[in-house]
């Protein structure tokens, strides 16, 4: 089992540091390497290579970190021993919606909490300044965490596999998710209509524009998903809408 569980990590630990590099690389090329990127830009700055370079060293740090629980999860599955399921219709069709939006709320609820105790001034500095080395992110900022960071927040989805029945293809259409959100948001670049992100359901979600003020301010937004817990406890704050010159939007004032 413990041999099973290592070699699962080190291939998952392959996987998951390849998505990140092309997830990542991906939009930023979209966002700062074409001569204009989409929607308008947050950041006041362009990343610097040697910015980047240190969100990279640290994200690919922390993939052994998330794959090692989550290589329990998996061959403790194959083993019988977790509530994850392959089968869709094992369960009736509407837990599949039903276990995502629990998971949704249940991830954001754990790392509201979790990113408030991490800015702690008692623990900041070895637990999440490296996240925070940069005031302007790039996409590859998106899983630039401090090892302990990582041991904290690496835990929650496999401990869930054990307790709630999922199905394995509803947790991998998650983890696109849970990826894609984390690098548009730390992009630099704000990809929804500014109208959108400012009313209506755009505006109970966590965006680009909410969480690059987090990276300027950072006693303000640590929601991951949605803007709940932070409208609930004071934390939410929102930047003015971009101003514009000639057509063109600039980055709004923080």
């Amino acid at each position: 089992m413990i041999i099973a569980v290592l070699i699962t990590t080190v291939w998952l630990s392959l996987i998951i540091g390849a998505r990140y590099l092309l997830v990542a690389g991906f939009v930023w090329w979209l966002q700062w390497g074409r001569a204009q990127g989409i929607g308008h830009q947050l950041n006041r700055e362009r990343p610097t290579a040697r910015m980047m370079r240190h969100e990279i060293r640290f994200s690919l740090l922390s993939t052994p970190i998330y794959a090692f629980p989550t290589a329990i999860a998996l061959e403790a599955w194959k083993a019988g021993g977790t509530q994850m399921y392959l089968d869709p219709m094992a369960y009736p069709l509407w837990w599949l919606p039903v276990s995502f939006l629990l998971l949704l709320i249940v991830q954001d609820a754990h790392y509201y909490w979790t990113h408030r105790l991490l800015h702690h001034r008692s623990i900041f500095a070895w637990a999440h300044a490296g996240h925070h080395r940069a005031r302007d992110p790039s996409p590859f900022a998106s899983f630039a965490f401090d090892p302990a960071e990582a041991l904290v927040t690496a835990w929650l989805l496999p401990l869930l596999t054990f307790l709630v029945p999922l199905n394995i293809w509803m947790l991998a259409v998650l983890l696109t998710v849970m990826t894609a959100t984390a690098v548009m948001n730390h992009c630099g670049w704000e990809m929804w209509p500014d109208r959108w992100i400012r009313s209506g359901a755009g505006a109970q979600l966590i965006t680009a524009t909410h969480h690059s003020r987090h990276h300027t301010h950072m006693k303000t937004n640590f929601g991951l998903y949605f803007r709940f817990w932070d409208r609930i406890f004071g934390t939410d704050a929102m930047p003015d809408a971009p101003a514009t010159t000639g057509g063109q939007a600039r980055p709004a004032r923080r």
